[in-house]
Formats: C-alpha cells, structure tokens, sequence
C-alpha cells in the first residue's frame, strides 16, 4: 500500500480515538484532524466551489435520547467525526415539523423544529458547534408542496371562498354531477403511483399532488406563495444556516391547459406500465415548464441579500435536479443578469448505473465544456436511490468498485456531495416482508416496488447490536443491517485499506494538492473502453493524472501517447488502491482489478 493510505488512517483514527465513549456507543469531543485544511479560509465566499458536502438523513444518523429515531443532538455528537473526515457542509434532509408520512418532505410548519429531532435551540446550537469546526448547515427547502395538515391547506380545503383557496391546485372534475364527483381532470400521475387528483367531498373539487395524497401541490402562479418562501428562507438564514437544497424543484409549475400527458408506448404499441401498474407518461404538462426559472433567481435575490458583513460568505442555492441531458442542466445556473443555482445536481453523472467508461467519460465532458464558467455539482447516492454499491456492485470486487467510483467523484473537478454511510460502504438492505415496510411507495408498490428504507438504515458506528446509533431499549425505527458486524466505522478507522480511509485521502487531496484544488479536467487515452484517465492541471501547478480501471481484469495504459501532448515523464505516487495499482512513468501505468492510481508529473 501506499504510504498516504497510511497516513489517512492516522488521521480517521487518531480524530476517533480521541472520542471518550459513553453508553450505547455515543462520543463526545475529539480532536480535528488539523491537516485537513478548509476551503473556506482561503475564500470565504466561493467555499463552495470545492466544497465536501454529506448529506444526513436525520431519522438515521445518530439518536441522542433513546426514542430510537435520530435526531440533531446526535448529528451534533458526530461533528468531529465530520471534521476529521474533512466535510465542509451537511445536508439534512428535512427537520420541521410534519405528519411524517413522507419523513418530513410533507411540512406542516416551516418555521420550526419537529418534535422528534429537537428544538429551535438544538438547531441554533447544532449551527453553532458545527461552525467551530467550519462546517456549514444546509437545510432542505420543499417549495413544490405542503403537507395536506399545514394551516395554509386546512384553510384551502376548508371552503371555496377562503383566501387561501388559490394557494393550491384546484379543478372540477370531468362529469361531475351533483350526486357524482365524475373523473379526474386529466390523466396526470403522482410520482408515487396512481391519479394525481385527490377528490375533496366538502368544496366538491380535486386537489393536484405530484407526489403522495398527504401532499398538495402548491399554486406558484398566486404571488404571496413566492412572498411566502422568500419569507420562510429569510428565517433560517438569520438563524445562520448556509444555504438550501431545493427539493423537487422542476415541479413547481403546471400546464396551464391541464390537458392530458402523452402516454409512452413500447414496441407493441401498447403503454410501458410503471412499477404501480400505471401507464408511463412523458411529465410534458408537469415538469420542468419554463416559470421554474422564474422562481429560482427570485429565491437567488432573496438569498443573496444575505452575502454582507453582518452574513460573511456566500450563501449557496443546491438543486434537485433530474434533467435529460447537459443543456437542460447548463440553464439551471441562470444567466449573469438572472443568475440561479450555484448548484444544480448533475444526475446524469450519478445515475449512469453501470460501468460504462464511455458513458462517464462523454458526461464527464460534458459538465466540463458545456456549463461555461459554472461549477459542477457531483454525487452518486442520495435518500431516494438503492446505494452506490448496490447499483454497480458486482459481489465479488464491491470495494474496489466502491474506490473507483468515489475516486470519480472526488478526483473531478467541482464540488462533491455524498450520502452519509457511503464512506464506509453501507449496503442498501430493503425489508423482506410488506408488513416491515415503512416507506408508502413500498406499501404501495410491493413486491416490484419496495420502497427506500433499504437506504435508509441507521449509521453503522460499530460492531454493536444496534450498531452505535441508539441506546433505545425500544428498536431503531428501522433495524440495523446484519451487514453492521463488519461494515462500520469503529472497525474501518484503524485500517489503512479500508474504504473508509480511501474516502478521507481523497477528500485530503482535494482539498491540499493544488491541481485537484483548482485544476481543469483534461480527458486522456480518450479511446480506452476500460480505463477512465483524466488530467487535473491548473496554472503554475504539477499536473496530477488519475487513471481509474472499470473492469475486473487488470489492465496497463500509456497515458504519454496522443491526447494533450503529454511526453514521457517520472510520477510520484500521490494514491493508489492498495495491491491494485502501480507506476513510475507516465507511458506505463498498472492497474489491477476496478484499480485506481493518482499521480504526480515531475
């Protein structure tokens, strides 16, 4: 192995030593690891640019109380963790008060802290701690929707007449009657299976929710639901958070026609049917119409307001954004005069499912030459997908794999975010019986559908029954995998091959070596379908080649030949996967199976 495989260990595990244990496996203070240096004291207002960003599903990270649901007094416990691991921001996935019939995407009040993850004054302490140790809080903001108990949609249903009437959706059915509701007003489909159109018998109309019944689409056509949002993420920004994931934003608007959407056909002319049964439509009438871009830049001017003196640094604005291809996703950065996201998701980098080195290099390109000046937004997992592992894993060389693909997202130039448990190599594991299912996607659409609680098991912190995420006498709202025994942290941070310190050497040469700091990508060996290699270079800095090997077989390449004029030249090894890979030279570099080598041009 490598000496800086080594070296990334020391780091993890001194940080974790350095953690006095309390019951249930929780920890208190331990030491940063103070090599990992910060983006944001070279410049403050473009910290993002480069940034680390982990995302945290809250239920799942770390209980504090013994309720067994995680909560922000635990995610605070785990901050050193966080540091030493060299994260910039957290994303929690939302923590206002709601029904949880979606796990906090259906909001009752956006102004608040729900019960079960703590209080206003957990949050501004959460906020408070993690900015000692530089880590900035991002919050999940759900404008396309509210819960069907929030006050401005008890108010909506309560009578046609009600002022808040038109904060929401409302049509006439077809054929109503006054004995018959009729049907739907069109054929549109929730996300989550079946008609989109939720009969409401006392004001005798339907309701519109592009996602579960409980969530009814708000009306981005009434302007005081704009007044209202600026309002709400004025809120929380006094409180100090950092910026704002948007959930589900391409869906704000519909067509105004509300005609009917295009089903898709297969090759025998009949509709594709999705995993609920239900014909598969082109979303034409619902996603991604053009007053969505309207909105961003107006939250972009509400939220840079805040980047003054009394706020230092750059307040960021992340995108939910599932797009078909790069041009739609350039149009998500806005334009100088109408600026919007700093950071749309580019998903077409994270979904690629298979190992396809074309594929990753052409979307690779593609976020390099086609988004002008912007920065890049990458990841492979988030709280909705089956983890990265299980998407790409061949089980036989998942940890290989696992190495290969974070060396993609954080070797690539931008900012990269990942799920938390991805830097150990936490498997999904979904229930195995429909009476265990807690996801109501996998109610609704079992046994083809199975719902999202397999990603969504609680952080593995150790070889414990309940895995160090819980001192609940009461089981954790969702059980710990078996796979726990082997795959977590306590058992990974004293290993020098482990994913886990793979992860953190990664992150410690994006942000200290100055060619993956602030360095192009470069393609290289451009018609290799096995070998992906790339070229970081930046002005008045060494280059830095990696080379990373999508097949189980091993594999050489010459990256001195042909591409950008690259000659011959001696590499200092920067990392390599332990076993796996190995060079001198630029014209002969070894990798074995799904190997990896990072290096250095002399």
């Amino acid at each position: 192995m490598h000496w800086t495989n080594c070296a990334a260990a020391v780091v993890i595990a001194t940080a974790l030593a350095m953690m006095t244990p309390t019951a249930g496996g929780q920890a208190t203070a331990m030491k940063p690891a103070e090599q990992m240096s910060q983006t944001a004291g070279a410049n403050e207002r473009n910290w993002w640019k480069n940034a680390v960003i982990y995302e945290i599903y809250p239920r799942s990270f770390q209980d504090s109380n013994g309720d067994g649901i995680g909560d922000l007094n635990g995610i605070t416990k785990r901050l050193d963790y966080l540091k030493a691991l060299g994260v910039d921001a957290i994303w929690l996935t939302p923590i206002y008060p709601s029904p949880q019939v979606d796990f906090g995407y259906d909001i009752s009040d956006y102004r608040n802290i729900d019960p079960r993850y703590g209080t206003l004054q957990d949050f501004n302490r959460l906020v408070a701690e993690a900015g000692k140790r530089h880590i900035r809080v991002i919050m999940d903001m759900v404008m396309n929707h509210t819960s069907d108990q929030h006050q401005w949609f008890l108010e909506s249903r309560s009578s046609r007449t009600n002022p808040y009437r038109d904060w929401y959706v409302w049509r006439d059915g077809k054929g109503e009657t006054a004995t018959s509701k009729g049907e739907p007003p069109n054929n549109w489909e929730s996300l989550f299976g079946h008609s989109a159109w939720q009969w409401d018998p006392k004001t005798r109309q339907y309701y519109y929710h592009k996602f579960y019944i409980q969530q009814p689409d708000l009306n981005w056509n009434n302007p005081k639901v704009h007044q209202a949002f600026k309002d709400i993420i004025s809120f929380w920004l006094e409180r100090g958070v950092a910026g704002f994931r948007f959930d589900a934003i391409t869906t704000l608007y519909e067509d105004p026609t509300f005609t009917d959407e295009r089903v898709i056909l297969g090759k025998d002319g009949k509709p594709l049917r999705n995993a609920y049964g239900d014909p598969e439509l082109d979303n034409s009438k619902t996603d991604n119409l053009p007053g969505v871009h309207d909105v961003i830049h107006e939250m972009r001017e509400t939220i840079d307001k805040f980047n003054t003196s009394a706020f230092p640094g750059t307040r960021v604005m992340i995108g939910e954004t599932y797009l078909p291809n790069i041009a739609q996703l350039a149009k998500m950065y806005g334009t100088p005069a109408a600026p919007e996201f700093e950071l749309p998701m580019d998903t077409q980098v994270a979904f690629i499912n298979k190992l396809d080195v074309a594929a990753f290099r052409a979307r690779l390109t593609d976020v390099e030459t086609r988004i002008g000046d912007h920065v890049p937004l990458l990841l492979f997992d988030n709280h909705d997908n089956p983890r990265m592992v299980t998407r790409y894993g061949d089980g036989v060389h998942d940890l290989d794999i696992q190495r290969a693909l974070a060396t993609v997202l954080f070797a690539s130039r931008g900012t990269a975010m990942f799920y938390y448990g991805d830097e150990i190599g936490m498997v999904t594991t979904p229930p195995k019986r429909k009476q265990d299912v807690k996801d109501p996607i996998g109610i609704t659409g079992w046994p083809k559908e199975k719902g999202r609680d397999g990603e969504r098991t609680p952080m593995q912190w150790n070889a414990s029954a309940d895995a160090g995420f819980t001192t609940a006498s009461a089981k954790p709202w969702l059980p710990v995998p078996p796979s726990a025994a082997t795959i977590n942290v306590a058992a990974e941070q004293n290993n020098p091959d482990s994913l886990l310190t793979w992860y953190s050497e990664l992150i410690r040469l994006k942000k200290t070596n100055p060619a993956f700091e602030h360095g192009s990508n470069i393609m290289l060996d451009t018609e290799n379908d096995k070998v992906l290699s790339w070229m970081r270079q930046a002005p008045g800095a060494r280059q830095v080649v990696v080379s990373v090997n999508f097949t189980a077989q091993p594999q050489t390449v010459n990256l001195a030949a042909g591409g950008p004029g690259l000659k011959p030249a001696r590499l200092t090894t920067l990392l390599k996967t332990p076993g796996g890979a190995d060079a001198t030279s630029l014209d002969r570099i070894a990798l074995g199976p799904f190997g990896v080598y990072i290096g250095e041009l002399q």
